[in-house]
Protein backbone atom coordinates (compact mmCIF):
# COMPACT_ATOMS: atom_id res chain seq x y z
CA UNK A 1 0.00 0.00 0.00
CA UNK A 2 1.33 3.56 -1.17
CA UNK A 3 1.56 6.87 1.30
CA UNK A 4 -1.00 8.07 -0.37
CA UNK A 5 -3.58 5.32 -0.19
CA UNK A 6 -2.51 4.93 3.78
CA UNK A 7 -3.32 8.47 4.31
CA UNK A 8 -6.63 8.14 2.42
CA UNK A 9 -7.63 5.12 4.75
CA UNK A 10 -7.68 7.51 7.74
CA UNK A 11 -9.18 10.60 6.77
CA UNK A 12 -12.53 10.12 8.10
CA UNK A 13 -15.59 10.71 5.68
CA UNK A 14 -16.63 13.70 7.59
CA UNK A 15 -13.55 15.56 6.73
CA UNK A 16 -13.78 15.09 2.74
CA UNK A 17 -13.67 18.08 0.67
CA UNK A 18 -17.01 17.02 -0.97
CA UNK A 19 -18.53 14.71 1.90
CA UNK A 20 -22.23 15.44 1.91
CA UNK A 21 -21.65 14.78 5.61
CA UNK A 22 -19.04 17.68 6.00
CA UNK A 23 -19.55 21.01 7.89
CA UNK A 24 -22.58 22.68 6.89
CA UNK A 25 -24.23 20.35 4.86
CA UNK A 26 -24.68 18.21 7.73
CA UNK A 27 -28.16 17.72 8.62
CA UNK A 28 -27.56 17.65 12.34
CA UNK A 29 -25.28 20.51 12.66
CA UNK A 30 -28.01 22.65 10.00
CA UNK A 31 -30.67 21.78 12.47
CA UNK A 32 -28.77 22.97 15.94
CA UNK A 33 -27.91 25.82 13.84
CA UNK A 34 -31.68 26.77 13.19
CA UNK A 35 -33.16 25.67 16.34
CA UNK A 36 -30.44 28.11 18.40
CA UNK A 37 -31.67 30.80 16.09
CA UNK A 38 -35.41 30.33 16.12
CA UNK A 39 -35.75 29.45 12.67
CA UNK A 40 -34.75 32.99 11.23
CA UNK A 41 -36.74 32.96 8.14
CA UNK A 42 -34.06 35.50 6.52
CA UNK A 43 -30.73 33.19 7.14
CA UNK A 44 -32.94 29.92 5.97
CA UNK A 45 -33.97 31.53 2.83
CA UNK A 46 -30.23 32.75 2.19
CA UNK A 47 -28.84 28.95 2.96
CA UNK A 48 -31.34 27.98 0.60
CA UNK A 49 -29.58 30.30 -2.14
CA UNK A 50 -26.01 29.10 -1.73
CA UNK A 51 -26.04 26.14 -4.03
CA UNK A 52 -28.12 23.01 -4.91
CA UNK A 53 -27.19 20.49 -1.92
CA UNK A 54 -28.34 23.28 0.50
CA UNK A 55 -31.32 24.13 -1.62
CA UNK A 56 -32.28 20.18 -1.40
CA UNK A 57 -31.59 20.03 2.54
CA UNK A 58 -33.67 22.51 2.57
CA UNK A 59 -36.46 21.48 0.57
CA UNK A 60 -36.87 18.35 1.76
CA UNK A 61 -36.25 19.19 5.40
CA UNK A 62 -35.62 22.25 7.08
CA UNK A 63 -38.79 24.44 5.35
CA UNK A 64 -40.82 21.78 6.64
CA UNK A 65 -38.85 22.32 10.30
CA UNK A 66 -39.77 26.05 9.94
CA UNK A 67 -43.24 25.87 9.18
CA UNK A 68 -43.87 23.76 12.24
CA UNK A 69 -41.67 25.95 14.93
CA UNK A 70 -43.90 28.99 13.49
CA UNK A 71 -47.40 27.38 12.72
CA UNK A 72 -47.56 24.02 14.93
CA UNK A 73 -51.26 23.70 15.33
CA UNK A 74 -51.54 24.67 11.56
CA UNK A 75 -49.03 22.01 10.26
CA UNK A 76 -50.33 19.56 12.31
CA UNK A 77 -54.02 20.27 11.35
CA UNK A 78 -52.60 20.31 7.53
CA UNK A 79 -50.42 17.02 7.88
CA UNK A 80 -53.36 15.05 10.15
CA UNK A 81 -53.72 11.60 7.55
CA UNK A 82 -51.07 13.21 4.61
CA UNK A 83 -49.40 10.28 3.10
CA UNK A 84 -46.03 10.39 4.41
CA UNK A 85 -46.32 13.42 5.82
CA UNK A 86 -45.99 15.79 2.34
CA UNK A 87 -47.69 18.53 2.18
CA UNK A 88 -49.47 19.94 -1.70
CA UNK A 89 -47.00 21.54 -3.38
CA UNK A 90 -44.21 21.15 -0.92
CA UNK A 91 -42.74 22.45 2.98
CA UNK A 92 -41.27 25.11 0.68
CA UNK A 93 -44.43 26.88 -1.11
CA UNK A 94 -46.55 26.34 2.21
CA UNK A 95 -43.79 28.59 4.32
CA UNK A 96 -43.56 31.18 1.33
CA UNK A 97 -47.72 31.03 1.78
CA UNK A 98 -46.95 31.88 5.69
CA UNK A 99 -44.73 34.76 5.28
CA UNK A 100 -45.56 36.38 1.92
CA UNK A 101 -48.18 38.12 0.68
CA UNK A 102 -48.44 37.83 -2.96
CA UNK A 103 -49.93 41.28 -3.72
CA UNK A 104 -52.58 42.59 -6.31
CA UNK A 105 -52.56 43.19 -9.89
CA UNK A 106 -55.79 43.18 -12.26
CA UNK A 107 -57.81 40.30 -13.27
CA UNK A 108 -60.88 39.58 -15.43
CA UNK A 109 -63.50 39.75 -11.89
CA UNK A 110 -61.50 42.30 -9.99
CA UNK A 111 -59.80 45.60 -11.40
CA UNK A 112 -57.13 47.57 -9.42
CA UNK A 113 -55.46 51.20 -10.03
CA UNK A 114 -52.23 50.21 -9.99
CA UNK A 115 -50.24 46.44 -9.08
CA UNK A 116 -49.62 45.93 -5.59
CA UNK A 117 -46.18 44.02 -5.17
CA UNK A 118 -45.68 40.98 -3.17
CA UNK A 119 -44.05 41.22 0.15
CA UNK A 120 -42.76 39.56 3.31
CA UNK A 121 -45.43 40.19 6.47
CA UNK A 122 -43.88 40.44 10.13
CA UNK A 123 -47.06 38.92 11.09
CA UNK A 124 -49.81 37.20 9.60
CA UNK A 125 -53.26 34.94 11.08
CA UNK A 126 -54.49 32.17 9.79
CA UNK A 127 -57.51 30.52 11.28
CA UNK A 128 -60.10 27.64 9.96
CA UNK A 129 -63.43 29.33 11.20
CA UNK A 130 -62.25 32.05 8.52
CA UNK A 131 -61.37 29.16 6.03
CA UNK A 132 -64.85 28.07 6.54
CA UNK A 133 -66.48 30.90 5.56
CA UNK A 134 -64.42 30.90 1.97
CA UNK A 135 -66.21 27.41 1.39
CA UNK A 136 -69.40 26.64 -0.45
CA UNK A 137 -72.35 24.82 1.74
CA UNK A 138 -71.61 21.98 -1.07
CA UNK A 139 -68.51 21.70 0.00
CA UNK A 140 -68.31 22.78 4.09
CA UNK A 141 -66.43 19.06 4.56
CA UNK A 142 -63.20 20.37 3.47
CA UNK A 143 -60.44 22.29 5.82
CA UNK A 144 -59.01 25.03 5.05
CA UNK A 145 -57.06 27.69 6.87
CA UNK A 146 -57.51 31.48 5.82
CA UNK A 147 -55.34 34.53 6.98
CA UNK A 148 -56.90 37.77 7.46
CA UNK A 149 -56.18 40.16 4.79
CA UNK A 150 -52.87 42.24 4.55
CA UNK A 151 -54.40 45.78 4.44
CA UNK A 152 -53.21 48.10 1.09
CA UNK A 153 -54.03 51.65 0.89
CA UNK A 154 -54.93 52.27 -2.01
CA UNK A 155 -55.59 56.46 -1.78
CA UNK A 156 -58.17 59.11 -0.95
CA UNK A 157 -60.54 58.19 -3.41
CA UNK A 158 -60.27 54.39 -3.01
CA UNK A 159 -61.13 52.05 -0.39
CA UNK A 160 -58.51 50.19 1.13
CA UNK A 161 -56.88 46.70 -0.85
CA UNK A 162 -57.10 43.51 1.64
CA UNK A 163 -55.04 40.80 0.25
CA UNK A 164 -55.36 37.30 1.73
CA UNK A 165 -54.17 33.75 1.61
CA UNK A 166 -54.68 30.21 2.13
CA UNK A 167 -54.45 26.61 2.00
CA UNK A 168 -56.22 23.26 2.41
CA UNK A 169 -55.42 20.09 3.97
CA UNK A 170 -55.88 17.19 1.33
CA UNK A 171 -56.87 19.22 -1.57
CA UNK A 172 -56.52 16.00 -4.08
CA UNK A 173 -59.56 14.18 -1.80
CA UNK A 174 -61.55 17.79 -1.79
CA UNK A 175 -65.24 18.57 -1.85
CA UNK A 176 -63.85 21.70 -3.76
CA UNK A 177 -61.57 20.07 -5.84
CA UNK A 178 -64.22 17.08 -6.56
CA UNK A 179 -66.74 20.02 -7.55
CA UNK A 180 -64.46 21.59 -10.01
CA UNK A 181 -63.46 18.71 -11.73
CA UNK A 182 -67.29 17.41 -11.97
CA UNK A 183 -68.27 20.63 -13.14
CA UNK A 184 -65.30 20.90 -15.63
CA UNK A 185 -64.45 24.48 -14.58
CA UNK A 186 -61.75 25.86 -16.89
CA UNK A 187 -58.32 26.89 -15.40
CA UNK A 188 -57.72 30.84 -15.20
CA UNK A 189 -55.31 31.79 -18.42
CA UNK A 190 -53.61 34.23 -17.21
CA UNK A 191 -53.18 33.99 -12.89
CA UNK A 192 -50.60 31.06 -12.16
CA UNK A 193 -50.15 30.50 -7.78
CA UNK A 194 -47.71 32.58 -6.45
CA UNK A 195 -46.76 29.99 -4.21
CA UNK A 196 -45.93 26.76 -5.86
CA UNK A 197 -46.57 28.14 -9.92
CA UNK A 198 -48.72 25.79 -10.67
CA UNK A 199 -52.53 26.27 -12.26
CA UNK A 200 -55.45 28.03 -10.73
CA UNK A 201 -59.46 28.45 -11.08
CA UNK A 202 -60.47 31.20 -9.96
CA UNK A 203 -63.28 30.97 -7.70
CA UNK A 204 -65.48 33.90 -9.15
CA UNK A 205 -66.11 32.42 -12.32
CA UNK A 206 -66.43 28.70 -10.82
CA UNK A 207 -69.51 30.70 -8.76
CA UNK A 208 -68.09 29.24 -5.40
CA UNK A 209 -67.53 32.65 -3.83
CA UNK A 210 -70.23 32.53 -0.54
CA UNK A 211 -71.45 35.49 1.18
CA UNK A 212 -69.83 34.47 4.20
CA UNK A 213 -66.84 35.06 2.92
CA UNK A 214 -67.17 38.91 2.06
CA UNK A 215 -68.67 39.12 5.54
CA UNK A 216 -65.49 37.76 7.22
CA UNK A 217 -63.16 39.72 5.42
CA UNK A 218 -65.09 43.08 6.10
CA UNK A 219 -66.02 43.38 2.72
CA UNK A 220 -68.96 43.61 -0.19
CA UNK A 221 -70.53 41.33 -2.30
CA UNK A 222 -68.75 40.98 -5.26
CA UNK A 223 -66.12 43.01 -4.36
CA UNK A 224 -63.69 40.15 -4.15
CA UNK A 225 -62.15 37.40 -5.86
CA UNK A 226 -60.13 34.67 -5.11
CA UNK A 227 -57.93 31.97 -6.88
CA UNK A 228 -56.89 28.22 -5.74
CA UNK A 229 -54.26 26.28 -7.45
CA UNK A 230 -54.20 22.46 -8.01
CA UNK A 231 -51.65 22.61 -4.92
CA UNK A 232 -54.79 23.67 -2.43
CA UNK A 233 -53.28 27.31 -2.14
CA UNK A 234 -55.53 30.21 -1.88
CA UNK A 235 -54.89 33.94 -3.07
CA UNK A 236 -57.39 36.33 -3.54
CA UNK A 237 -57.85 40.60 -2.66
CA UNK A 238 -61.13 42.16 -1.70
CA UNK A 239 -62.09 45.76 -1.25
CA UNK A 240 -62.30 46.51 2.49
CA UNK A 241 -65.55 48.56 4.03
CA UNK A 242 -64.88 51.72 6.45
CA UNK A 243 -66.38 50.14 9.38
CA UNK A 244 -66.89 52.34 12.75
CA UNK A 245 -66.40 51.03 15.68
CA UNK A 246 -69.43 49.60 16.66
CA UNK A 247 -70.05 47.80 13.44
CA UNK A 248 -69.52 44.17 13.38
CA UNK A 249 -67.67 42.02 9.94
CA UNK A 250 -69.62 38.87 10.21
CA UNK A 251 -71.96 37.02 12.00
CA UNK A 252 -69.77 34.07 13.50
CA UNK A 253 -73.18 32.33 14.80
CA UNK A 254 -74.10 31.94 11.30
CA UNK A 255 -71.16 30.41 10.08
CA UNK A 256 -70.64 27.46 12.63
CA UNK A 257 -74.29 25.52 12.05
CA UNK A 258 -72.52 23.73 9.46
CA UNK A 259 -70.02 21.56 10.93
CA UNK A 260 -67.74 21.21 13.79
CA UNK A 261 -64.46 21.12 12.46
CA UNK A 262 -62.86 23.27 15.20
CA UNK A 263 -62.87 20.25 17.34
CA UNK A 264 -61.56 17.47 15.14
CA UNK A 265 -58.08 18.53 15.18
CA UNK A 266 -56.14 18.44 18.48
CA UNK A 267 -52.44 19.27 19.31
CA UNK A 268 -51.43 18.48 23.17
CA UNK A 269 -54.98 18.42 24.25
CA UNK A 270 -56.30 21.69 22.89
CA UNK A 271 -58.35 22.42 19.89
CA UNK A 272 -55.93 24.56 17.62
CA UNK A 273 -58.29 26.63 16.21
CA UNK A 274 -59.78 27.49 19.59
CA UNK A 275 -56.56 29.62 21.24
CA UNK A 276 -54.16 32.17 20.08
CA UNK A 277 -51.87 33.89 22.39
CA UNK A 278 -50.67 36.92 21.98
CA UNK A 279 -48.78 39.14 24.45
CA UNK A 280 -50.88 37.30 26.81
CA UNK A 281 -54.41 37.53 25.93
CA UNK A 282 -56.55 34.35 24.15
CA UNK A 283 -58.27 34.41 20.63
CA UNK A 284 -61.14 31.94 19.27
CA UNK A 285 -59.96 33.40 15.58
CA UNK A 286 -56.64 30.99 14.72
CA UNK A 287 -52.92 30.76 15.02
CA UNK A 288 -50.57 33.98 14.58
CA UNK A 289 -47.71 33.46 12.37
CA UNK A 290 -44.60 35.57 13.17
CA UNK A 291 -42.17 36.37 10.46
CA UNK A 292 -39.38 37.87 12.44
CA UNK A 293 -39.49 35.72 15.97
CA UNK A 294 -40.57 32.32 17.62
CA UNK A 295 -43.41 31.27 17.19
CA UNK A 296 -46.40 31.62 19.39
CA UNK A 297 -47.80 28.13 20.03
CA UNK A 298 -51.33 27.03 20.96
Amino acid sequence: MSATQRRRVNVHPSDEPGSDDSGILNEGILLLVFESIKWDLQVLCLTASVNRKLRAIAKRLLWRKLCVFRAPCMVAALANGAPNGKIGGGWDALAKLMFFCSGCESTRHFIVSRVIPGHFTRASRFSKTSGRSFLAKKCRGDLLFVSDPCEHPMGDKEDDLGIFRGVFRGFMRSKTRAWLLRRQVPFDERVRCPYCGTRVWSMTAARLVPKSAARRLGSGDRRLEYFVCVNGHLHGACWLVPLSSDEEVCDDREEDVDGDDDDVNEVDGDACSHQTVTNGSTSSLGEDVLGGGPSIYC
